[in-house]
């Protein structure tokens, strides 16, 4: 395109978004319990389905409540199912993101000497309207919807859009013959001509059952079937989302679903598998397992499944039952564990199943009788009870002990007792403040305190049952909460009298010892229970009491009672992502849920402790009073106190012999009259044995960094002095728990010298480092000023609680990050957490916080004429195992996570998503290293590499709640236009997911900066950033280097309406993008600066890209248009130093890309955001700049000469 401006060229790329339903209400902030959740999936013996969320504590009825279904099979946004009918349903969950499927259409010309391009082709060629390659003919009108849960989001339209490049006008690309290699340029050569067309569609059928049909007859399967299984998602990515859905037909045959994955949640169609028998039962894990059962007992295994082959694998193996007497009839499996019960309802558990050994050694016969079993995420077990049908969770399953310990009963209630049990609660609240005699036989009748506290007992025997009321086993054996467990119970309370007869007596009686609440659920042994003596219900008063008040349902509507617990046929964890130490509601019986409940716990509540706290504090703040009235007036001997505190360290010697050497240090605070603290940090260290110190004032230092170490607990101290020399203190502590409290210690003694303390204000700019760190400084209103502008290695930047990769600011103390895992996090408004505990942490808005990472390692090899490729290199060659470059040797052996706060938590895999793509074994190849790697091998290939990739975990705490399940790579947030106030509006949130969607977060104000919903925003293509301006402008940057903007955006139209195509600069692929007020500015993925010039509000597009500086690794531009990066490399006067905050000095409005550079903090960050500081410097009248740092990246005159760069400098 040309750099003048060309409205026509900026057809618009993509459809409109279509907005999301979104909540009305916002709230302040979401609490625990409204935060992203997992959901466990059950089927009752009525045949309703139910799911329990880990955040909630009641079983949900899902829609479609007239479909009747045997049995579901969940995964974390999906649940598939069988109904009554024998039909095949799928159920996916809701999200923001919609579920779009692109069609694409070929139109396909030659040209003819006589009338120019033209449909009319030889007999050789392809159809005139074809798919991309061209063998199937596919025209326009004959591209249909698969099925009736599909909707067309828009019309036909042509693509303009060719490798990043808009192609002329008509989206067409020429070649010389069909099929070659097509370009955008028409050549004299050019004999034929293709565009494509694009339609979108969209899944429609969410939170609702939708029919999956088949494509013979869409009314009908393949045959009726009685079991499925869903897995397989962790077996390849590609495509987005895969799942492996196998299932059992009433004839024994196993049938695979095809083509199943995050874009098509239906499948394609159903495939016939082979088996040596028939089979009952499936069970199909995350990755390669799959077990089934045959109507012998007998168990079969499907081995060879893999990356490149998910469905078909290569054999079947035969798997003999734990016993000869009863066979196998249900099986579960996880990603390394099989489960199974035999006809005899034992619990079995399959020894040393792996990968490389699917078929496992033996079989362990665990505690317990069940009907059935389910391995869920994380290998998590759950079961429903053979006698009382209730469902269990296996506690204590973790990667070290995969058996877990025991089982554990779940009590939720269901959403509809609450209607039922509203009178209840009331009732009992009302008998706990005004009747004694409740009270006294609620402490007659307490349960001990080995585990009172924390279980609660399902409803009882002694409650009365209607006599229309259902018969149930629970019912015949009169079995307590612990239905499986060996507590005793008593007898039925209607055997003694009906409900109508029974009155609360006067005088509580005590009940007897061996009430059911004095075995805790870790004796449950799953064996038969024993009966217990009769008891009269006359004998608890508060029984009889409660019962007489109508606790029962009135009419027969429900199969259940409103204290009775439903009876499961099924259940699936496949969607239940529960970590091994998670606290639940699952597990107790909260107050008004069951009448059942009759005892009062006298365990201490946590409010009742903050009271007593309360008090205590008090009473020693008034003590502290009256002792010092009686010395008021004395003299104050001591004009000022100090206070030391002193310890070993070890401290890097930047000098010959470089190593850590081991010291003493010494930190020395002392307190003058007025009150103002300061400090000072010694450090004591013997060189060639002669007694030597440095020391450091304590008001000087502007950070402190924890400094990424594989080995060493250390971190690093910056003064003014130091930043300018890229030499800071480093020392480390002999443990992490050393090195948090000299952390903690040092960084409240630096906040108290500088009066530094409490949250961050709305303007604060925000940096991460490369380790995940998170840092704010506070702007000083000269930072900006036109003249003399404060350094910016006089900056002092405090450590925030947390662990993420992005973060994100806005004036209106709006503050989103990201983790390193994707997962969004806003900001709470606290300060503190991790390792700053006491005065320096907040005591609220303080939450746990975890992050997950890759670790990658390269294979490398090179071709041998006799062997081929070998792990022998030449002797110029790389090490064979290696980092990305190639420098540095790391082998799985000994690679370790990154620093010692991070934990393994998978082993080592193949990376099959790096750039370039990969063979089916991973490899890469190349004719030499290092070079540009390929996924295919050819006659020139010499070398070849592949990565590996290991994930470990990092478990903290900070000033951060976790936003929606939908992980991000991105997120831009409006900054604050100076002089107005946007307060009556919400907040624009712009962001890109994982998987490249533009979304739009709604409902985003300062009473919620979580927001409401995401509205997706349509694109052609996966984007990788994205950025909002002053006034809505918003740009963004595909992933393959091209820019966009978006037109239209504004308060009452959030997602605009279309994306305009910008061209990128010459030879270049732009990576990250930044707007301010006015200002546009990128970056390339060669770490080149670019600024847009041309952009008015006229035409916002702008119109041509300008060079400012190289040596640029991130950009952000804030509200005044100033900018600041992050700089790879910057030489100081001892070192170099990588990751450096740079601030860009002489940005005016005539000079919009400034004059030179101002070098802060570094190395070793890796983000910044100065879109929240809005604070803007007096002004004066002369506009000349001075103080700056460094040599100037550009001339002062730079409008002629746009697309070029005049004397780029490393800042």
């Amino acid at each position: 395109m040309g750099a003048g401006p060309a409205p026509a060229s900026y057809a618009p790329a993509f459809p409109a978004a279509e907005r999301q339903p979104s909540d009305p209400a916002p709230r302040r902030w979401p609490s625990p319990a409204t935060m992203p959740s997992s959901a466990l999936w059950a089927v009752d013996l009525f045949g309703r389905v139910y799911t329990l969320s880990t955040a909630g504590q009641y079983w949900e009825l899902c829609k479609d409540t007239q479909l009747e279904f045997k049995r579901v099979s969940a995964a974390t946004q999906c649940c598939w199912g069988i109904a009554c009918d024998n039909q095949v349903y799928v159920y996916v969950c809701a999200s923001d993101v919609p579920i779009r499927r692109q069609e694409e259409v070929y139109e396909n010309q030659r040209w003819n000497p006589v009338g120019g391009f033209c449909e009319k082709l030889l007999p050789s060629d392809r159809w005139p309207w074809s798919d991309v390659s061209g063998l199937q003919h596919r025209p326009l009108d004959g591209v249909v919807l698969p099925s009736p849960h599909w909707e067309w989001e828009s019309d036909w339209y042509v693509d303009e859009n060719f490798g990043g490049e808009p192609t002329e006008k008509g989206g067409w690309t020429y070649a010389i013959d069909f099929p070659a290699t097509y370009t955008r340029d028409k050549k004299w050569n050019s004999y034929v001509r293709r565009r494509r067309w694009i339609r979108y569609r969209r899944y429609k059928s969410r939170d609702t059952w939708a029919k999956i049909p088949s494509k013979d007859d869409p009314k009908q399967l393949p045959d009726p079937f009685n079991d499925l299984s869903v897995g397989g998602w962790e077996v390849t990515d590609e495509p987005v989302g895969h799942l492996s859905v196998w299932a059992v037909s009433l004839q024994g045959k196993v049938w695979y679903r095809e083509d199943v994955s995050h874009p098509n949640p239906e499948g394609s169609s159903w495939s016939l598998v082979d088996t040596p028998g028939e089979v009952v039962q499936i069970s199909c894990g995350p990755h390669d397992l799959l077990w089934v059962t045959l109507w012998e007992g007998q168990a079969l295994v499907r081995e060879g499944i893999n990356r490149n082959n998910p469905k078909v694998g290569s054999s079947w193996c035969i798997v003999e039952p734990p016993t000869s007497e009863n066979g196998i009839m249900h099986v579960s499996v996880g990603v390394g564990v099989v489960w199974a019960v035999t006809k005899d309802r034992k619990v079995w558990f399959r020894r040393g199943v792996n990968s490389h050994n699917p078929c496992g050694t033996s079989w362990i016969e665990m505690v317990g009788e069940m009907m059935m079993v389910n391995v869920g995420l994380n290998d998590q077990v759950w079961g429903i009870g053979c006698e009382d049908r209730a469902v269990y969770f296996r506690q204590g399953v973790t990667p070290s002990e995969l058996s877990g310990k025991t089982w554990k009963a779940i009590v939720a209630g269901r959403e509809c007792d609450r209607s039922h049990s509203g009178s209840s609660s009331s009732l009992l609240s009302a008998g706990c403040f005004f009747g004694d005699e409740v009270r006294g036989g609620g402490d007659s009748c307490a349960p001990s305190d080995v585990d009172a506290s924390s279980e609660a007992e399902r409803p009882g025997p002694e409650q009365a049952v209607p006599a229309g009321s259902l018969e149930s086993p629970r019912a015949s054996k009169g079995s307590s909460a612990a239905g499986l467990g060996a507590s005793k119970t008593t007898e039925h309370a209607a055997e003694a009298a009906s409900p109508a007869d029974q009155t609360p007596r006067p005088e509580p009686h005590p009940c007897p010892a061996s009430t059911p609440a004095e075995l805790p659920w870790t004796n449950i042994d799953l064996k038969e229970p024993k009966k217990a003596p009769s008891q009269s219900a006359a004998d608890c008063p508060e029984t009889a009491g409660l019962s007489s008040l109508g606790m029962l349902p009135l009419g027969l509507e429900e199969p259940y009672c409103a204290d009775d617990h439903p009876l499961w046929a099924w259940v699936s964890g496949g969607g239940c992502a529960m970590e091994p130490h998670a606290v639940l509601k699952w597990f107790t019986v909260q107050s008004g849920l069951s009448s059942s409940v009759q005892t009062l716990s006298p365990a201490i509540t946590p409010a009742q402790t903050a009271t007593w706290r309360k008090q205590i504090f008090q009473q020693l703040t008034e003590r502290t009073k009256r002792e010092l009235e009686n010395f008021r007036h004395y003299e104050q001997a001591v004009e000022q106190s100090v206070w030391v505190k002193t310890g070993s360290l070890q401290w890097w010697c930047d000098w010959k012999p470089h190593k850590w050497v081991d010291v003493r240090v010494a930190l020395e605070q002392f307190k003058g009259h007025d009150g103002a603290r300061d400090s000072i940090l010694f450090v004591y260290y013997v060189v060639q044995e002669e007694k030597k110190y440095l020391h450091v004032f304590l008001n000087e230092v502007t950070t402190l960094v924890p400094v990424l170490n594989e080995a060493k607990h250390s971190f690093a101290l910056y003064t003014p002095e130091r930043t300018r020399q890229r030499w800071p203190v480093r020392l480390a502590a002999a443990t992490e728990q050393d090195m948090n409290d000299w952390l903690a210690l040092l960084n409240l003694s630096c906040c108290e010298s500088r009066r530094v303390l409490g949250r961050p204000s709305p303007q604060a700019i925000w940096s991460v480092t490369c380790k995940g760190d998170i840092f704010v400084s506070e702007p000083s209103p000269d930072l900006e000023a036109p003249e003399h502008p404060l350094p910016c290695d006089q900056m002092f930047w405090r450590q925030m609680g947390g662990h993420l990769r992005v973060v994100e600011a806005s004036s209106h103390g709006v503050v989103w990050g990201i983790g390193y895992d994707g997962t969004a996090w806003v900001y709470t408004g606290g300060y503190g957490g991790g390792c700053f505990q006491g005065l320096a942490s907040s005591t609220g808005n303080i939450y746990t916080q975890s992050d997950v990472k890759c670790v990658h390692i390269y294979e490398n090899q090179r071709w041998n004429p006799v062997t081929g490729y070998t792990s022998r290199g030449l002797p110029t060659d790389r090490h064979m195992w290696s980092d990305a470059t190639g420098l540095q040797e790391c082998t799985k052996a000994g690679t370790k996570p990154p620093s010692l706060q991070w934990a393994w938590v998978s082993d080592w895999s193949v990376d099959f998503s790096v750039s370039g793509g990969t063979d089916p074994e991973g490899w890469q190849y190349a004719s030499d290293f290092p070079s540009s790697y390929h996924g295919y091998k050819t006659m020139r290939d010499f070398v070849r590499r592949r990565c590996w990739a290991r994930k470990c975990k990092l478990v903290t705490s900070g000033p951060w709640l976790e936003v929606s399940p939908i992980a991000l790579g991105d997120v831009s947030i409006i900054p604050e236009s100076p002089g107005t106030t946007e307060s009556g509006h919400s907040i624009a949130l712009w962001a890109v997911s994982d998987k490249g969607d533009v979304l739009c977060r709604l409902g985003v104000s300062e009473l919620n900066p979580a927001g409401s919903s995401w509205l997706h925003v349509g694109t052609d293509q996966p984007f990788a950033s994205v950025s909002i301006g002053g006034d809505y402008q918003v740009w963004a940057v595909a992933r393959d280097g091209s820019a966009f903007y978006r037109g239209s955006v504004s308060p009452s139209q959030p997602a605009g309406d279309c994306w305009y195509h910008i061209p990128s600069p010459p030879k270049q692929r732009l990576k990250q993008v930044s707007v301010g007020q006015t200002s546009v500015c990128a970056v390339d993925d060669n770490g080149n600066l670019w600024y847009r010039q041309g952009v008015t509000p006229s035409y916002p597009q702008g119109s041509s890209w300008e060079h400012v500086s190289n040596n640029v690794r991130r950009v952000s531009v804030g509200p005044l248009d100033q900018v600041w990066v992050i700089a790879n490399k910057v030489q100081g006067s001892h070192s170099l130093s990588r990751g450096t905050v740079c601030h860009r000095t002489g940005v005016q409005p005539l000079e919009p890309k400034g004059q030179g550079w101002d070098y802060g903090i570094g190395g070793g960050w890796d983000h910044i955001s100065i879109r929240a500081n809005a604070t803007r410097a007096s002004k004066s009248a002369s506009q000349e700049t001075s103080g700056e740092q460094g040599l100037p990246s550009g001339p002062s005159s730079v409008a002629s000469a746009p697309q070029e760069a005049v004397g780029p400098v490393c800042c």
